[in-house]
């Protein structure tokens, strides 16, 4: 029924909930599957002469944050007989560079976390699941908390 899974982590715990969803699908249906981890190239905000040195070293952490989840989400498929594919993507938007990612690889569900805010907390931080669900035009599989 899915042939190819993308799931987006972050290096969360419902992240990890989301994963284990998508190995069981995974195994169930043979499908293929890859993980990527969105970074906003552009999120560090500098001023002046100090700009590239932040903007270098913002890049650097957030590069290996995403190396590190991603190879998380590596061992827990791989335990379970399962080689998937990983990569690290940039975007400012961090919803369209999933829906762009799936769009790419052809992906027939996403299966991702949410971490299941609300109230004020969500108007301020935003919903990257939410974007998704608005906007995807393929199957997702929201994993909360």
């Amino acid at each position: 029924m899915f042939k190819h899974i993308l799931v987006p982590v972050d290096g969360s715990l419902t992240a990890r909930h989301a994963i284990d969803k998508a190995v069981a699908i995974a195994v169930a249906f043979q499908s293929a599957v890859t993980v990527i981890y969105v970074i906003d190239p552009y999120a560090f905000s500098g001023v002046g002469a100090d700009f590239s040195y932040g903007q270098a070293e913002y890049l650097s952490a957030a590069t290996a944050e995403a190396d590190q989840a991603i190879s998380a989400a590596r061992q827990v498929f791989g335990a379970n007989g399962l080689v998937i594919q990983g990569s690290v993507v940039e975007g400012h938007s961090v919803y369209q560079a999933i829906l762009d990612a799936a769009e790419s690889i052809n992906a027939d569900l996403i299966v991702m976390g949410s971490h299941g805010r609300r109230g004020l907390e969500k108007l301020v931080l935003g919903s990257v699941t939410a974007q998704v669900l608005s906007h995807a035009h393929l199957s997702v599989l929201v994993v909360r908390e």
